[in-house]
């Protein structure tokens, strides 16, 4: 999944686009609002991680521009405000979650999921297609009652292809999909990506379940 990251402090910054990058996102950042607002205007975001206190427009006020815009992509935002009313204003005005610093990896990580979760509908953190089991909020991969290894890499390309099962997603698709813009994958990363997680899912020998579809792309599905 894409995220766009907006903290005008740098350390903390880094530490977080590094550590959402372990897990598997791809992170595009933004150190201020207008930089934010011309991120989004030009960009699909699955998720925005967004900081309340901002050089420029405020995280409420870009949150309250995009709602107003029908923009309505999750927000989580993040403030060293811990007082309710500042909880209550972040979202009243169109945020889906809020998160006080400092705050655990694993909690950012945990919210970020559930707020995907609400907006589209999944109350269920895994996703069954066939004998294949993903929990998204453990990132844990099993088929036929078999735990997979995956890389981080590896479990974003799955997560993008299984929470659409059937749709058939093209190279520049899944290219904008698993890599941010600071990342510079080669002219082949989307093919050697695939081909390695296609091989992956089928531990001895099982009936494989990402299908090439000649000059769209690939499709996730238990019958090609």
């Amino acid at each position: 999944m894409r995220l766009l990251l907006v903290e005008d402090s740098h350390r903390l910054r880094s530490t977080l686009v590094r550590a959402l990058a372990r897990l598997g996102y791809a992170v595009d950042e933004a150190r201020d609002g207008d930089e934010a607002a011309t991120r989004v205007s030009v960009n699909s975001y699955d998720a925005i991680i967004l900081d309340l206190m901002l050089p420029g427009r405020s995280g409420l006020e870009l949150v309250e521009e995009w709602r107003r815009k029908g923009d309505l992509t999750p927000v989580l935002m993040l403030t060293a405000l811990a007082a309710v009313a500042d909880r209550v204003r972040g979202l009243a005005v169109g945020a889906d979650d809020y998160l006080v610093k400092p705050f655990a990896i694993e909690e950012l990580a945990a919210r970020l999921e559930a707020v995907i979760r609400r907006h589209r509908g999944q109350a269920d953190s895994r996703i069954r297609v066939g004998d294949l089991e993903v929990d998204l909020a453990a990132r844990t991969v099993q088929r036929g009652g078999v735990r997979l290894s995956l890389t981080a890499r590896e479990f974003s390309l799955l997560e993008c292809l299984v929470r659409h099962p059937g749709r058939v997603f093209s190279r520049d698709q899944i290219e904008a999909r698993i890599y941010g813009d600071a990342d510079s994958p080669l002219s082949n990363a989307v093919d050697a990506a695939v081909y390695s997680l296609r091989r992956k899912l089928s531990p001895g020998g099982a009936p494989p379940l990402i299908h090439t579809r000649r000059g769209l792309g690939y499709v996730l599905q238990e019958s090609p």
